[in-house]
């Protein structure tokens, strides 16, 4: 039997297009994943890049809402860094008032991810090669130290977080995040406040990670599902559900470990099409891995005119290699090797196409293959 297959979305925008055209196809995507039959619909939370609209999770996902009737809607994920406790509550609890028991609390780390890349790119490692585990390919790392520590990087971080203020430490987010939730929250002396909306939310919280660092060790130790990251960090997928799955510890919430993976995908009638949809997938991914943040998805030709260095190429050849792109069958095939090999219990999709209609029709392609 088939995992269930669930959806990720940027709300990308693409080259001629504008923030409105992006959000109005997540709409459309939305409606018609549920259509489909897949689980979940997450969108993102990135800022100050130039093709990603989605930018406010807990808003968009209230549009989100409106549109559909029983998929299930969540973040991948919250940036706690910057944004209180309290105010992540209140904004999940208002949507789940409106639309009671369909909202998945993603949450990573986002400040705190920045300092311990920069910490562990200051040490000395033995490098790691491209390998194949059971036939998934597990590609060289990808350090983010250089784009962390940018000056790019230290003005966005200028503007996300209040002068002087330092991300609490996951587990005392995750603490206050939860006694929020069940509510009300005291002093100790008699005192207590309580989150109106969002004590009593029915909310399921996940913790997203792209390594086996903290995200990992936490959302296990503290028994939550965890949401590993294929896609983005392809050469940490299996330390990553290593960590977390060695980290277990039973809970309220679950009794053995539950792990979400996600990965690229684009899927076409057959394997030359697709390819050919995927052209600019490559120039996308190089405008993230220069600092740039991602840019408006390329056009075909675009992508296909642009002149590319050897230096340009090894710069994005990870997640290149790591996007499933063909048929139907070919896709599912290599999801399934996905699958297998890291133990997912579930599988996050994420697929951009310049043209709304191939993404739409990508999603629609690899649903009906899956369940087949």
């Amino acid at each position: 039997m088939s995992v269930p297959l669930s959806i990720l979305d940027l709300s990308p925008l693409v080259t001629g297009g504008s923030v409105q055209d992006a959000l109005r196809r997540t709409l459309d995507l939305a409606r018609n994943a549920e259509h489909f039959g897949y689980h979940r619909y997450w969108v993102a939370e990135h800022h100050f890049t130039p093709g990603v609209a989605s930018s406010q999770p807990a808003l968009l996902l209230g549009q989100i809402a409106a549109v559909t009737e029983n998929i299930r809607l969540g973040s991948g994920a919250v940036q706690t860094g910057h944004q209180t406790a309290l105010t992540i509550v209140e904004q999940f609890g208002l949507l789940d008032a409106l639309y009671p028991g369909r909202f998945d609390l993603g949450i990573g780390r986002s400040g705190q991810a920045k300092k311990e890349v920069l910490r562990e790119a200051a040490k000395v490692a033995e490098p790691q090669e491209e390998r194949v585990v059971d036939g998934l390919l597990i590609p060289k790392p990808f350090s983010w130290a250089p784009i962390f520590a940018s000056k790019r990087t230290a003005l966005a971080s200028s503007y996300l977080t209040q002068p002087g203020a330092e991300p609490l430490p996951l587990n005392e987010v995750l603490d206050q995040i939860s006694g929020l939730l069940a509510g009300p929250v005291s002093d100790g002396e008699g005192n207590e406040v309580v989150a109106v909306p969002g004590a009593g939310a029915d909310l399921e919280v996940w913790l997203l990670g792209s390594s086996g660092g903290e995200s990992a060790h936490t959302a296990g130790a503290r028994g939550l599902p965890f949401a590993a990251n294929y896609h983005v960090a392809p050469a940490k997928i299996l330390e990553a559900v290593s960590a977390y799955r060695e980290s277990f510890v039973p809970s309220a919430t679950l009794s053995a470990p539950r792990v979400m993976v996600s990965a690229d995908v684009l899927v076409a009638e057959d394997d030359e099409t697709a390819r050919r949809l995927a052209a600019p997938f490559a120039l996308w991914v190089h405008s993230i891995r220069t600092g740039l943040g991602a840019v408006p998805f390329p056009s075909i030709e675009q992508a296909l005119g642009y002149a590319w260095t050897d230096e340009a190429r090894a710069l994005v050849k990870d997640r290149v290699d790591t996007q499933f792109v063909g048929s139907p069958a070919t896709v599912a095939e290599r999801l399934r090797t996905l699958q297998r090999v890291t133990g997912a219990d579930e599988l996050l999709i994420t697929t951009i196409a310049y043209d709304h209609a191939d993404r739409v029709r990508s999603y629609e392609l690899l649903s009906k293959e899956w369940h087949s």
